[in-house]
């Protein structure tokens, strides 16, 4: 079983920036690929960030060029680096990891879940 705890939400102005943590119990998506999903109200959860087991990464349209997903093997943990926040971007965030190489393969009923994380864009 994995556990992940997710850290770095809250309150940010447009424009600004942000950069979301998960840390994870074990070392298992040093092996798999990892995302990060997000979901705002009245809307289905989205993937916006996936990086495979070799490095490829995937961006939803609407992230691409402002959010970067990466990870810290040695530390069990991945980020989302949020820049360039506009109110659109309001959700919250969860990631996400499973026992798949790509994440093509991601299945949203399967693998295992931060509790997730409110990131609310305002002035």
């Amino acid at each position: 079983q994995v556990q992940l705890v997710e850290s770095g939400g809250g309150l940010v102005q447009p424009g600004g920036s942000l950069r979301l943590s998960c840390a994870a119990s074990g070392s298992i998506f040093s092996i798999y690929a990892i995302g990060w999903y997000r979901q705002a109200p009245g809307k289905q959860r989205e993937l916006v960030a996936g990086m495979a087991s070799d490095g490829r990464t995937h961006y939803a349209d609407s992230v691409k060029d402002r959010f970067t997903i990466f990870r810290d093997n040695a530390k069990s943990k991945m980020y989302l680096q949020i820049n360039s926040l506009n109110p659109e971007d309001t959700a919250v965030y969860y990631c996400y990891t499973g026992p798949v190489l790509d994440y093509r393969d991601f299945d949203v009923h399967s693998g295992f879940w931060g509790q997730g994380i409110q990131v609310t864009v305002s002035s």
